[in-house]
């Protein structure tokens, strides 16, 4: 089944869109079988389950951070944590930039990252509000160990996927502003946008990278 749905996935994802399987909870083996099927970004939530699949997996695959790094500082900040992830999408505050910035600084790695809007200005969710990212790209891009990339934003996980659009319009519209300013060590190259409820819609919206999970794996076991 997983290989299926991947394979069905990459053939309708265009040119130029990043399939990247969201694979929070998954055994090493259904990730494995994605990856046979052709994903090459896997993305997790959380550095425990990285920890269980990782020494299957290996890089055989990019890997991204796509949790919320304030909960998981501890584990995130680890050199052997830090050295498997390729990216992190989910940076939204200068404080934690420059924990990531200093740590991999002792390690010489320059962390390719994307910074996470709250686009839809929801008081639960993590990012950074929409009016703020500029000043917080511009402080964050001073880093020498960090390498902003891009942007990432969620979008609502449930519901009419045509009510995520307002979101992804909004983050695109701060995508294409930041890219004309030309901030030095700022390359607006990706544009994280949309899940299995809404990635058509982001799509269409200008996302370059999709994260899926259900999609591909199927409902999480409880």
């Amino acid at each position: 089944m997983i290989r299926e749905n991947v394979e069905r996935l990459l053939k309708e994802l265009p040119p130029g869109v990043e399939l990247e399987a969201a694979a929070k909870t998954r055994t090493a083996e259904e990730i494995m079988e994605a990856i046979r099927a052709g994903v090459k970004i896997i993305g997790e939530n959380y550095i425990g389950d990285v920890k269980k699949v990782y020494p299957v997996i290996g890089k055989k695959v990019r890997w991204h951070f796509i949790g919320t790094p304030e909960t998981q500082k501890h584990d995130l900040l680890r050199k052997k944590n830090l050295e498997i992830f390729d990216m992190i999408e989910t940076i939204d505050s200068v404080e934690i930039a420059e924990e990531i910035d200093k740590r991999c600084k002792s390690i010489g790695k320059v962390m390719p990252v994307l910074i996470e809007i709250n686009s839809g200005r929801e008081p639960q969710k993590s990012g950074v509000m929409p009016e703020d990212v500029e000043t917080l790209i511009r402080k964050i891009a001073r880093l020498k160990n960090i390498k902003i990339m891009g942007l990432m934003t969620m979008g609502p996980r449930f519901g009419n996927p045509e009510d995520s659009r307002p979101y992804f319009i909004e983050t695109k519209k701060i995508f294409d502003k930041i890219k004309k300013l030309n901030i030095p060590n700022v390359e607006m190259k990706y544009l994280s946008m949309g899940m299995t409820n809404s990635y058509r819609i982001a799509i269409e919206e200008g996302a370059n990278i999709v994260r899926i999970g259900t999609k591909i794996f199927g409902e999480r076991k409880k």
